[in-house]
């Protein structure tokens, strides 16, 4: 379909009971039902003269990460995955289409993240059939029928270019349940003509175009400051562990740097959010989120496992430690969701009174919401 855009398994358990002629045997626990999941690749032409394109992506990553903060369906939060690949810049690999796999689906965001401000452009062919083949093939893509699975391709040269057949490509994302969106950096009309809108209309998505030089609109409100203040504070309610425990804390901190450097598209602000929300886990690498897994065993970790504050404290210090961080980040997220739903209904206010702008954040925003509503998701 043609969008014109101004300015993104249950299992159900079964009781078994098995009876004798004196009683009946005690009925199996029904097994909880699995989180319902959401999984969005993200396609990025790194050609030359798509640097817009780029930043568009990386300052907005959060906010769209934030559209699912609020989403439930059938009355549950759904898990989030998202997948990085660029293509069409000369210096991949000619063999592989001048494609590159960047991150796999993933619930690292911290990893996107930084990716993302890793990316640079360059010259080359854009093969928008190759890499929509190789995302539908390479990635681990769920098999529920009730998963919100969607490839988001952007770009700006023709979408028939390249051996791999673009029609081929969007029918067999289609026959596994994926959506591809197509987004084409430019005007409407040259996106229909070089068969951007082909390509969703094949796979049931919808195509958009955008001015990927323009600055995204931000509408600063009363509560930024403070709540890109309190998603810097969050780091200091996490406890690294284990042999990448640092590393990733380093990572964390190199992530806020690098929002805060996007201020003007609102970047601090929208991470900070999603800092305070459930899918910001670092289980592997936080002591305070893995204490939250069933299955984690904290007086199992080895001493040299924990950080150096910690080696020195009896089992009982630690897990008072760990309660001590986790109620420090409970208050703190609390605030922010706090600040954020006032914002929220400030930024309300003041876009009624501008109309939307075709950057990459609008669309995919408006997309995801509207795709999801199909599968049954609600937003609060």
């Amino acid at each position: 379909m043609k969008t014109r855009i101004p300015n993104l398994a249950a299992s159900l358990a079964f009781l078994v009971g098995s009876f004798s002629i004196h009683a009946a045997a005690p009925a199996a626990p029904a097994k909880a039902e699995a989180s319902p999941i959401v999984q969005l690749a993200i396609l990025l032409d790194t050609s030359s003269s798509m640097d817009g394109l780029i930043e568009q992506t990386k300052g907005q990553l959060w906010k769209i990460v934030n559209e699912f903060i609020n989403a439930k369906q059938n009355g549950k939060r759904p898990e989030l995955e998202v997948a990085l690949y660029e293509y069409g810049k000369s210096t991949l690999s000619a063999s592989s289409g001048w494609i590159r796999q960047i991150v796999p689906l993933t619930n690292d965001l911290d990893k996107i993240s930084e990716e993302l401000f890793k990316l640079t452009t360059n010259g080359g062919d854009e093969y928008c059939g190759w890499v929509i083949k190789d995302a539908v093939e390479q990635l681990a893509w769920s098999k529920s029928p009730d998963a919100f699975k969607a490839i988001f391709i952007a770009g700006n040269e023709p979408f028939t270019q390249g051996p791999v057949n673009y029609a081929a490509s969007c029918k067999a994302a289609i026959l596994k349940g994926i959506i591809v969106n197509t987004i084409h950096c430019g005007d409407e009309a040259t996106g229909v003509n070089t068969k951007w809108q082909d390509g969703a209309l094949l796979a049931e998505g919808k195509y958009m175009f955008i001015d990927h030089n323009q600055a995204v609109v931000h509408f600063e409100a009363p509560q930024d400051k403070e709540i890109a203040r309190l998603g810097v504070e969050l780091n200091k309610t996490y406890i690294a562990f284990g042999k990448a425990g640092q590393a990733n804390l380093a990572r964390q901190s190199a992530q806020d740097a690098n929002s805060a450097a996007l201020a003007s598209q609102g970047s601090p602000v929208q991470r900070a959010v999603s800092k305070s929300s459930a899918y910001y886990c670092n289980g592997s690498w936080d002591l305070v989120d893995a204490c939250k897994g069933a299955n984690f065993n904290l007086s199992a970790l080895k001493k040299e496992e924990l950080p150096v504050e910690m080696q020195k404290m009896t089992e009982a210090e630690r897990k008072a430690h760990v309660e001590t961080k986790t109620k420090e980040r409970e208050t703190i997220q609390q605030e922010i969701n706090r600040l954020n739903s006032d914002r929220t209904k400030y930024i309300a206010e003041q876009s009624k009174q501008q109309s939307a702008t075709n950057t990459l954040d609008t669309v995919v925003v408006t997309t995801v919401r509207e795709q999801a509503m199909k599968r049954n998701y609600r937003f609060q």
